[in-house]
C-alpha cells in the first residue's frame, strides 16, 4: 500500500508539534520533516518524542537546502546532506529529499552525484533528488541549478517528483514520472498551474498537472515509494481552513491510488 504523509512545511509557520498534531488529526500515514531554522526540527530526540506522542511515523527528512535555511548546520552543502541523512537514520526515516545544487555552489555541483551516492551508502537511506525549475528575472530565464534542475539528467539512484515544480518548469508530470522510471522513489503531492512567477504548491486538482493520473499509474505498477503532501495552506487563513485543505489533499491522494478508485476529478 502506498503511504501518504504530510510535510511539516504544509503548515508553516506553525510550531513543529502542531504540524505533527494536524497530520494525526487529518489521518495521514506519516510526516516529512522539513529541517528549518527551528532547532526542534534538527533534533532527533525531539522528533522521536513527537512521533511517539502523536503515534505517527517520520517517513522522510527534507534537507535544509532552501535559501531561507542556507545557514542551518553551517554553509557546507555536503555537511548539510550528511547531517540530514544521519538525522533520517536516527528517527527511522527511509528517505532524504534534497535539491540539486545552486549554480553558485560550483565545487559541490561538480561532486554532487558522487556525494549523493556516498552518502546513500554510508547512512543506508535513500537520497531522492527533487526536480526543480529555472528562475526568471526581468523576463529572462536564469539557470539556478547545476548540473541540472532535472534529476533525470543526473546519475543518481533515487528521485523526488514535485508537481508544482514541474508546472513551473513547463513539464508534464506523467511524462516526467515515466522518464524517471524505477528511480522515482518519492512524491510531493501538490499541484501548479504553470505560467506564473512563483512556486504555488496548490492542493492537487487545483492546478493543471495530471496528478491523479500519475498516482494511478504508480499504483498500477506496484510502486512502493511514499507520497507526501506539500501544499501551501497559508491562504486558508484559519487553522480549520488549513486542516480542511489538507484533508482534501489526503482524500485526493487516497482516491487516486486506490485499486478500485473512483475517477479523480481534476479542477480547471
Amino acid at each position: 500500500m502506498i503511504r501518504i504523509g504530510m510535510s511539516t512545511s504544509s503548515v508553516f509557520p506553525l510550531p513543529l508539534a502542531e504540524a505533527f498534531r494536524i497530520a494525526r488529526i487529518c489521518g495521514f500515514d506519516g510526516v516529512e520533516v522539513m529541517v528549518t531554522n527551528d532547532r526542534l526540527s534538527q533534533d532527533a530526540a525531539t522528533l522521536r518524542a513527537l512521533s511517539r506522542t502523536y503515534s505517527i511515523p517520520i517517513l522522510s527528512i527534507h534537507a535544509p537546502v532552501l535559501l531561507l535555511t542556507q545557514f542551518v548546520w553551517g554553509t557546507d552543502p555536503r555537511a548539510k546532506l550528511e547531517r540530514s541523512a544521519d538525522l533520517a537514520r536516527a528517527v527511522g526515516a527511509a528517505t532524504v529529499v534534497v535539491h540539486p545544487p545552486f549554480r553558485w555552489q560550483a565545487a559541490y555541483a561538480r561532486q554532487f552525484e558522487r556525494i549523493v551516492e556516498q552518502t546513500t551508502d554510508r547512512y543506508d537511506v535513500e537520497i531522492a533528488v527533487e526536480n526543480m525549475f529555472g528562475w526568471s528575472a526581468r523576463g529572462r530565464e536564469l539557470r539556478a541549478y547545476s548540473p541540472s534542475a532535472d534529476p533525470t539528467d543526473l546519475d543518481v539512484r533515487a528521485m523526488t517528483l514535485d508537481f508544482s515544480h514541474a508546472a513551473l518548469a513547463g513539464r508534464d508530470s506523467l511524462e516526467f514520472a515515466t522518464a524517471m522510471g524505477d528511480r522515482l522513489r518519492h512524491i510531493h503531492l501538490c499541484d501548479g498551474r504553470g505560467g506564473v512567477m512563483f512556486d504555488e504548491h496548490l492542493a492537487p486538482g487545483r492546478g493543471s498537472q495530471p496528478v491523479g493520473e500519475v498516482l494511478a499509474y504508480l499504483a498500477r505498477t506496484g510502486w512502493s515509494g511514499s507520497v507526501v503532501a506539500e501544499v501551501n495552506t497559508r491562504p486558508a487563513g484559519t487553522l480549520d481552513g488549513r486542516v480542511a485543505l489538507l484533508e482534501e489533499t489526503l482524500a485526493f491522494g487516497r482516491a487516486a491510488v486506490s485499486p478500485a478508485r473512483p475517477k479523480v476529478r481534476e479542477r480547471s
